[in-house]
């Protein structure tokens, strides 16, 4: 306990560096510690803030790095060449370099995250991590002269290691999806996860020598480290596999449209019979440009639906990172358009080529983008699909242009304003809204949303059921009062869950 002195001694010296401004460090809605960092020499904080308000805050994503000066007070903006993100900001145990991620484009939340550095005793600053094409989604100093970080490439997320000078090696191998934690020496721990297993924590050492193997990701050949056997160490879900079986993940290259290359997983139940006939199930992915990684889900699990006896076919369609910039930007402004032909191309090619497929028994799933994806396709899909679930996506562009929190997400990926009539992009975005297909309904759908759910409003999905049923449709609303983009509540899941496996067994078993 602390007594009244003790309570008064914790507040000297003690400043507010927001004090009497209308920001927020670290910046809402998700930012923690990571936004914040100390100089070992104990005389600056660098901290992560986007200092604008009103409109400008609403259609901006410049943020910056400041540095804060503990003798004089002072404020500097360390960034303030940027026009994009630049966030999560740390310290070389030398004080002598820091380093940021950071996006270049203003109001383009998707844009590559790149990973910086600068000299803070000559101001130098090196785009530390060009020519990967891909984002850096977490990273820490291993020492003064090398950081380590993962990036998703090809559908995993791997560590890499890269020095000052920008001399980048993989880390890790396999099918699983790894996030960066620390190092003692030479050896390194690491979360790690897949789609058949949950997080847990690892270790490996390596021996500081480079294989002849290399992986190449984006325009940049990374060489393989020489490293142990990874060992795990911790075991917080054993008890639990060794109660159920899980389904196997297969990765399958699969011709476009346009006759590029895309990485799909194809997700089997337990104790699959090539001679049995199975429904199948299109996943849609959210974001729009969130990767079909290794990702493990307590929602989206795909292993709770292979164990119902589907097999879940889940596309890298365009729009998705991992497969170099292009790739990941040309979604953008193309909502309606080669994302939606990647799907058809990727349930198609499946059901045509494997005779274990019950092509009279498709399904297609989604949340977020993935549940605009299958609004969308509900009047797009030329009677493929026998049930489809939408969870909290879009419904009506020009009310999602109006009503989301992320203004400049929908100024880019929308590409402008509806009532932009010049704006040839915005008019093809709006003209794809999946509203205006309603005519063309003819299949069971199931809406889910959460009424705090800010990113994409719950009227979407009550709308949607509302224009199914009048089309004499046959749908399902499940709304959860209490939660928002994402359920995250434990009792709210399970019936998530069972309304979910409910459904689909209804119009597919």
């Amino acid at each position: 306990m602390m007594d009244a002195s003790t309570s008064q001694l914790s507040t000297i010296n003690c400043v507010d560096l927001l004090e009497g401004t209308p920001y927020e460090s670290p910046m809402k809605p998700f930012g923690g510690v990571e936004q914040l960092a100390w100089n070992p020499n104990g005389k600056q904080i660098a901290y992560t803030c986007r200092k604008k308000s009103g409109l400008d805050y609403a259609i901006s994503t410049n943020s910056n790095i400041y540095l804060y000066d503990i003798e004089t007070g002072t404020h500097t903006n360390h960034t303030e060449d940027n026009g994009g993100y630049d966030t999560n900001p740390s310290f070389s145990a030398n004080g002598q370099w820091i380093a940021w991620q950071s996006m270049e484009r203003d109001g383009y939340e998707s844009d590559e995250n790149r990973l910086m550095i600068q000299n803070l005793q000559t101001g130098e600053k090196r785009f530390l991590t060009q020519g990967l094409e891909t984002n850096v989604d977490s990273y820490y100093w291993k020492n003064n002269n090398s950081l380590v970080f993962s990036a998703v490439w090809h559908g995993t997320s791997m560590l890499y290691e890269i020095n000052i000078q920008g001399k980048c090696t993989c880390l890790t191998t396999g099918q699983y999806d790894y996030v960066p934690g620390g190092n003692i020496g030479n050896t390194y721990y690491c979360l790690r996860h897949s789609m058949r297993e949950a997080n847990e924590i690892y270790s490996f050492s390596s021996t500081g020598k480079k294989s002849k193997t290399c992986q190449t990701v984006g325009q940049i050949k990374t060489p393989l480290a020489q490293t142990s056997k990874i060992q795990q160490l911790t075991d917080e879900n054993n008890n639990i596999y060794s109660q159920i079986e899980m389904g196997t993940v297969v990765p399958r290259w699969q011709t476009t449209s346009d006759g590029k290359q895309m990485l799909t997983w194809i997700i089997y139940p337990p104790h699959f019979d090539p001679n049995k006939k199975y429904p199948t199930l299109l996943y849609c992915e959210g974001g729009p440009q969130s990767p079909v990684s290794q990702f493990w889900s307590f929602r989206w699990n795909f292993m709770m639906m292979s164990a119902n006896d589907y097999i879940i076919v889940a596309p890298n369609r365009r729009g998705l990172p991992g497969f170099g910039n292009e790739w990941n930007e040309q979604i953008s402004g193309d909502y309606g358009g080669q994302c939606m032909k990647d799907y058809l191309a990727a349930i198609d090619e499946f059901v045509a080529s494997e005779s274990y497929v019950d092509k009279d028994r498709l399904g297609c799933v989604g949340a977020s983008f993935g549940g605009f994806s299958v609004y969308w396709l509900a009047g797009h899909h030329d009677k493929r699909f026998k049930a489809f679930i939408a969870h909290d996506g879009i419904f009506n562009m020009e009310m999602q242009y109006l009503e989301t929190e992320e203004k400049w997400f929908a100024n880019w990926d929308m590409g402008g304003a509806y009532w932009d009539k010049d704006n040839t992009i915005a008019q093809n975005t709006f003209a794809n809204s999946p509203h205006l297909f309603v005519d063309q309904w003819d299949t069971p759908i199931l809406c889910i949303h959460g009424e705090k759910d800010y990113r994409i409003l719950a009227n979407q999905s009550m709308a949607a059921f509302d224009a199914a049923k009048m089309r004499g449709v046959e749908a399902q609303l499940l709304i959860f009062p209490d939660e928002n983009h994402w359920v995250l509540k434990p009792q709210n899941g399970i019936l998530w869950q069972r309304t979910f496996a409910a459904w689909l067994n209804k119009y597919l078993k």
